[in-house]
């Protein structure tokens, strides 16, 4: 399908690829057109990346063609995607961190005078490309010294420098903060403005109405459809992706029989970024903590586990006080945290799935010291079936997994310490809306054995959709409690998180 008043410069007619055991793309055919942002969704493995790096010359399909400003063209390799003018930025950049700016702008194809590369021509020419996008970091400084969205930028200025037609983005906000992705959107879409074509690959629904001119899903490999700028719908691409109406995926069992005062927080502080929070959650209760990002909502959840020092403040479990100085201390009493960075802060990349769900509990099926591999093995299978962790074998390392199976790993670990507290963090950061859906019922199946759930999403339609009750979070300070399911709505929870409305009169000091 072709995008109205728009010239098709790249098309892929009945490509398909194969891998062993695995038919990543059938027959799929899509046009993408100059000055156009064509955002690709799916859930993973629904061939996106695939489509993209055949387009980009890392993959050659096994059948169909590609044709590209009217030709039939053979991409055998990135170099010659790269002739045509295609390029492609990965999630993990392309980027040598002990080479300039200028050197990684042109790495691999140096402007070069009698044989010998012209340093003179490669730094003007990087900082003109550089200049078009507004970037104002020097080009003769190690690329490594740079945050993730300015080296996201030499990606883009290696496009521009090498005359750029097309620019495939796969997932490009992951990693990004809020401010770095408004400044990327407002990047591709300056590109957009020059002509070039944007291919961007994306999970979420929140970016496809900023930046979206078509929207095209596939699944399971297959081409579903193609959804154009005055027509996209979030319920219809969802319905596309998985097949669900975007209503049902927050739908989970909601506990009646409520353990009051499971979990009591009582004035603690750090006395710096969180000021004295006090709040309770019961057992079966979800109770959001939202706000912007920066508002305090991570500082505070590291307080209550004992990742970091608070400075005064206490907290209870069934009434009873305790005394947490550490994420050890909060374990021994029952309280869990799955972090927002589960890469970097959760998860043993390199151990096996095995390995990271009974990290917390390995001690427990020791006897005279000796560790239990039936015991221990018991817990990995009925852990993997219950959570349905989509896993090779248990002995497969979480490294290789997706995120939403990544994020059951770690969900499998602190439900084996049978918590009477949890605190998830951003759990559906970064997993596709398959997982999502399934992660928000493991929450609820969470809840429904008495546990005190605090949940803390920046995506506030998550927000409205699974807690029961809402702490609003501004400056490190609580300053609105919403209970009833009317007042539980994006627009309130943004008037308190920004300051259009004043804080509730208990919250006051």
């Amino acid at each position: 399908m072709v995008s109205q008043d728009k010239d098709v410069l790249l098309s892929v007619k009945n490509i398909s690829k194969r891998f062993p055991g695995v038919q990543a793309l059938s027959s799929v055919s899509l046009d993408f057109c100059s000055g156009e942002v064509h955002v690709l969704m799916g859930e993973n493995g629904a061939g996106k990346s695939t489509l993209m790096k055949v387009l980009a010359g890392i993959y050659e399909p096994d059948k169909g063609e590609i044709i590209f400003e009217g030709n039939p063209v053979r991409i055998e390799n990135p170099l010659k995607a790269q002739h045509l003018g295609i390029n492609l930025i990965n999630q993990e950049l392309n980027i040598a961190g002990n080479l300039t700016v200028a050197e990684n702008v042109f790495m691999g194809n140096e402007p070069k005078r009698f044989g010998l590369v012209n340093r003179v021509e490669m730094k003007k020419k990087a900082m003109d490309a550089l200049t078009k996008l507004g970037s104002d970091f020097p080009v003769d400084i190690p690329a490594g010294a740079l945050s993730i969205a300015e080296q996201q930028q030499i990606e883009i200025a290696r496009s521009i420098a090498h005359n750029g037609k097309v620019l495939i983005m796969d997932e490009p906000t992951a990693a990004l903060s809020d401010r770095e992705t408004e400044r990327l959107f407002e990047l591709i879409l300056s590109l957009r403005s020059k002509g070039m074509c944007i291919i961007y690959i994306s999970h979420r629904l929140a970016e496809v109405s900023i930046i979206a001119d078509t929207v095209s899903v596939l699944r399971d490999g297959k081409y579903i459809g193609t959804l154009y700028k005055p027509n996209l719908d979030n319920n219809k691409i969802v319905q596309m992706m998985v097949g669900r109406e975007l209503s049902d995926f927050y739908k989970h069992e909601i506990a009646t029989n409520l353990i009051n005062d499971r979990l009591i927080i009582k004035s603690v502080t750090d006395g710096k970024k969180v000021k004295p929070a006090t709040f309770s959650v019961a057992g079966g209760e979800i109770v959001a903590l939202s706000g912007l990002v920066g508002s305090g909502r991570t500082e505070l959840a590291r307080l209550i586990f004992g990742a970091d020092k608070k400075i005064s403040g206490d907290i209870y479990i069934d009434g009873k006080k305790v005394k947490i100085e550490s994420p050890g201390d909060a374990i021994k009493v029952g309280i869990g945290y799955v972090p927002e960075d589960r890469k970097s802060l959760g998860l043993f990349l390199e151990m096996s799935g095995h390995e990271n769900i009974t990290m917390n509990v390995i001690d427990k099926t020791a006897k005279i010291g000796i560790l239990s591999s039936k015991k221990n093995s018991e817990i990995t299978n009925s852990a993997i079936e219950r959570l349905r962790i989509r896993i090779a074998t248990p002995k497969t390392k979480a490294v290789s997994l997706s995120g939403g199976n990544q994020q059951k790993l770690l969900l499998a670990r602190w439900l084996e310490i049978k918590p009477k507290a949890i605190i998830l963090d951003e759990p559906t950061r970064g997993v596709d809306i398959g997982a999502k859906s399934e992660i928000y019922k493991l929450i609820g199946e969470i809840a429904q054995q008495g546990v005190a759930v605090i949940f803390i999403s920046s995506e506030l339609p998550e927000v409205v959709g699974i807690a029961q009750r809402v702490l609003v979070m501004r400056n490190g300070s609580i300053v609105a409690e919403l209970k009833d399911k009317n007042e539980i709505t994006q627009e309130t929870i943004m008037a308190f998180a920004t300051g259009v409305r004043a804080p509730q009169s208990q919250y006051i000091n």
